[in-house]
This record gives C-alpha cells, sequence and structure tokens, in this order.
C-alpha cells in the first residue's frame, strides 16, 4: 500500500488483493466432475499460454504440454492416474464423473536434465486460469508413467512431470482448521470433501 499515490490507487489495489484471495480460496483439487460438460481446446491452449507467461528457472523453458479434450482420448488418459491416497475406499471418479480435459505437463531433456519446480509454477498458473474459466481440476503426480507413455506414445526424450486433470466440478470442497494436527482430507456422507488446514500462526516462523 505504501507505493500508491492517491486513495484511488489504494482502492484499485485492494480490489485486486481480494480478487485474488477469492481466486486462489476457489482453486482447490477436484475430483468429481459433470462429464456432459466438454472444454473447448482453445481454453486448454488459453490455459497452456498462462504456463508460457510464468517463471523459470535460469529462463530455460523446458516445459512442453499434451493436450487432451476428446472424450476418447480422454478415455486414453484415465487409466494410468491414481487417485486421492487418503480416501481407501474410493477409487476414483465413476463413469459420468470422469474429467473432460487434460494437460499433461512433460519435461524436454534435450533443454535441462532437471526441472525443478517449474512444474509446479506453470501447474499452479494454469489451474488458477481453469478457476477463472469456470472449471476445476487436480494436479495428480500419481501416475503410471510408463503404462502412459505406451499409450500416448511419448517419446524417450520427455519426462512426465505432472498431469492437470480438468472439468466441471460436481462436488463440494470445505476448507477448515486442522484438527490435532491430522492433515487427512475427508468426505462427510453427503459426499463432501473436507480439507484441513493447518493456522496462519503455525506457518509463520518467528526469529
Amino acid at each position: 500500500m505504501a507505493l500508491c499515490r492517491n486513495g484511488k490507487e489504494e482502492i484499485i489495489v485492494k480490489i485486486i488483493i481480494m480478487n485474488l484471495k477469492d481466486l486462489v480460496y476457489r482453486t482447490r483439487s477436484y475430483r468429481r466432475f459433470d462429464e456432459t460438460h466438454s472444454i473447448d481446446y482453445k481454453i486448454l491452449e488459453n490455459l497452456v499460454g498462462l504456463a508460457r507467461l510464468s517463471a523459470s528457472g535460469a529462463n530455460r523453458q523446458p516445459l512442453k504440454y499434451l493436450l487432451y479434450d476428446a472424450p476418447e482420448d480422454c478415455a486414453r488418459v484415465f487409466p494410468s492416474l491414481v487417485w486421492a491416497g487418503y480416501l481407501k475406499d474410493w477409487d476414483g471418479p465413476e463413469p459420468c464423473e470422469r474429467l473432460t480435459g487434460y494437460i499433461i505437463i512433460l519435461g524436454d531433456k534435450t533443454i535441462a536434465e532437471e526441472f525443478g519446480i517449474d512444474c509446479g509454477i506453470a501447474a499452479q498458473s494454469m489451474k488458477l486460469g481453469a478457476t477463472e474459466a469456470g472449471l476445476g481440476g487436480c494436479m495428480i503426480a500419481s501416475i503410471r508413467r510408463e503404462l502412459l507413455r505406451a499409450e500416448l506414445k511419448i517419446p524417450d526424450r520427455f519426462e512426465i512431470l505432472l498431469i492437470l486433470a480438468l472439468g466441471k466440478p460436481v462436488e463440494k470442497v470445505i476448507i477448515e482448521d486442522m484438527v490435532d494436527g491430522d492433515v487427512k482430507y475427508w468426505r462427510d456422507k453427503e459426499r463432501d470433501h473436507h480439507v484441513p488446514k493447518r493456522p496462519l500462526s503455525e506457518l509463520i516462523v518467528k526469529p
């Protein structure tokens, strides 16, 4: 706020901050979707455009992306995904609740040997963009990589880093305070998804 020169600029900054906080709050990990809601390929391209504008270590920009929006292609990706480790009695979205779009993040080993945090930065940028577009999704790192590589014929030069699975959410995600240090997310009888968060006072380390 100290950089603001007048009251009008201060109000604008406050609006931007509030909008960003709301966007982050609504950008949750969703795992159940309306499978009748298709995602236009152009939306996926626009999300990759956000990743393109995001930071990259040493500006190497080694990430590449596979985009899928057609139902038959989404069906090829789905078996390679491992879902929600804390929900032991749930094997993933049932038919009619599955994803309708995927962005597979690859690391191009001809550009870099290691990919650092580029993948997480890019994925969060795209996930925020998906929320703004009225979609939801889940970042998935638990992947049957060799199965996926064989199914999609992904060349060996690419390391499979992360999958951003997207769709129109049909579940409610509830953020709540953590109790007794339990980090596990859970679902209630209404199938609402509860996610415990540590209090801010625990996160900030004071010297």
